[in-house]
């Protein structure tokens, strides 16, 4: 299957997200991105400096500071070293995001107001476990 397929077919084709992309693991190439959501190399930078930050007593800086994916802001919600959750402040909708990183991939999915985020995130988190299954 090829990169594009996975965003196609396993991310967007569940229903469970509308757009996604996928990185290489320093964020500097992208492999496949579904179409319209695009991902500026500074804040694919955003996303491996928070996954490079250790954090204190267990909380990211980007906890407290955010995130930006395709020109939006989410509130991090979730923040270690396989996975971020981010959604978009409540006043402006029930809209969210699924950063999960493998050993070599780093994939960025986008969920609308009428997907639960948790059937989202399982659909990420559960292409990851293949891809790392795979050597990916």
């Amino acid at each position: 299957m090829s990169w594009q397929d996975y965003v196609d077919k396993s991310l967007v084709g569940t229903g469970n997200l509308d757009r996604a992309a996928i990185f290489n693991s320093e964020g500097n190439s992208v492999w496949a991105t579904s179409a319209g959501f695009t991902v500026t190399p500074k804040e694919m930078q955003e996303v491996v400096t928070a996954y490079k930050d250790k954090g204190t007593e267990g909380v990211k800086q980007v906890q407290s500071t955010g995130l930006h994916i395709a020109g939006e802001r989410f509130v991090v919600i979730k923040a270690d070293d396989r996975s971020m959750y981010g959604k978009k402040d409540e006043t402006q909708g029930r809209e969210g995001v699924v950063i999960v990183k493998t050993a070599q991939a780093i994939l960025v999915a986008h969920y609308p107001e009428d997907i639960q985020p948790g059937a989202a995130a399982n659909t990420v988190e559960q292409l990851a476990d293949y891809l790392l299954k795979v050597g990916f």
